[in-house]
């Protein structure tokens, strides 16, 4: 269970309306099956009564930004954002391989797979559109940092859309060839405007400390912009 000096520390950005989070892999946002702990049973920790609530998802094992709304009224403007994909989103992630390009579009639509391997997403052309833009950042023993960009927001899509392409995410059990956790996928930014006469929201989540060993490979950094209260 996170406590609030956890909580504090992971504050990424907080206003009167809004609050970022950097969220640890492998805890759930939200109770269900299997979880023991989530990050709705934390919040009241340090925000009482009327918790923030979630503006959007992030899957158990992803870690960093996750947005939040303190109002109903920022509820309903975050929520009109994401729909209308006007929330700028960067995920870095380590994946098996080297992409042959340096960047481009996946664009698969994705439909969960019914059946024993339910939770699965498979290509569907029928389904709704899933695009992801992606680039390579660098390449070292055969592992690659590539920054995803998703337009959509489909469930696992960066996931599967890398293991789809070829190259799936380092400690992804689902998708991966790689059943050693913790997956290596991370939030790394987000940026919105919520109000036209004020700047954009940004916030950007540190490197967590299952990339370490990755670092000086790759040369990333592990700074973050932080608002605290």
């Amino acid at each position: 269970m996170l406590t609030t000096e956890d909580l504090r520390r992971r504050i990424l950005y907080l206003d009167e309306a809004v609050l970022i989070l950097d969220k640890p892999g492998g805890l759930a946002v939200h109770k269900g099956t299997g979880t023991r702990t989530d990050l709705e049973q934390a919040l009241p920790l340090l925000f009482g009564a009327a918790p923030p609530r979630l503006a959007h998802r992030l899957d158990m094992d992803t870690s960093g930004c996750l947005v939040l709304s303190r109002t109903a009224d920022a509820a309903t403007r975050l929520g009109r954002l994401f729909s209308q994909r006007r929330v700028n989103k960067c995920y870095w992630a380590l994946v098996q391989g080297r992409p042959d390009q340096a960047g481009g579009i996946i664009d698969l639509a994705l439909r969960k797979l019914p059946g024993p391997e339910g939770g699965r997403m498979r290509p569907d052309p029928s389904a709704p559109p899933a695009i992801t833009r992606w680039r390579r950042l660098g390449t070292a023993d055969g592992v690659s940092w590539l920054e995803l960009r998703p337009e959509t927001g489909r469930t696992h899509q960066l996931r599967a859309h890398c293991a789809l392409m070829g190259w799936p995410i380092l400690g992804d059990r689902l998708y991966g060839r790689d059943q050693s956790p913790p997956l290596l996928l991370h939030a790394r930014s987000i940026s919105f405007q919520m109000e036209p006469a004020r700047p954009p929201i940004t916030a950007t989540a540190p490197v967590p400390a299952a990339w370490e060993p990755w670092r000086l490979r790759f040369g990333f950094g592990g700074g973050t912009n932080r608002v605290i209260p």
